[in-house]
């Protein structure tokens, strides 16, 4: 939150690193997020630093090496963003405290 200019998770995590060295850190992620992954911002480094859990939404999710939680709601967090992003609601899918926190904020809308 007090960085200036992008920020990136790599930074966030070796700020918890650094923070809190003996924790193992766990980096929960939509499987939707999989193909991507090997494009964030040090990967290699971020991969060493954490261990990835995927939000599987079926069976047929392509492979990969992480564990795997199994969502009992599909709810992607990708489509909440682009929902408030829209305009649409997002009442039932968030709690409502992070609901009333994004719209205090104006959080995921476009400048």
């Amino acid at each position: 939150l007090h960085r200036t200019g992008p920020s990136f998770t790599i930074d966030t995590v070796l700020a918890m690193r650094e923070r809190f060295p003996e924790a193992e850190l766990f980096y929960l992620i939509g499987h939707d997020n999989i193909p991507e992954l090997h494009t964030w911002r040090r990967y290699e480094e971020f991969q060493d630093l954490v261990q990835f859990v995927v939000f599987g939404r079926s069976a047929h999710d392509s492979p990969h090496p992480f564990p795997i939680i199994e969502r009992r709601v599909d709810i992607s967090a990708t489509e909440i963003r682009a929902r408030v992003a829209r305009g649409a609601s997002i009442r039932y899918l968030v709690p409502e405290a992070v609901r009333e926190v994004i719209a205090k904020h104006k959080l995921y809308r476009e400048p």
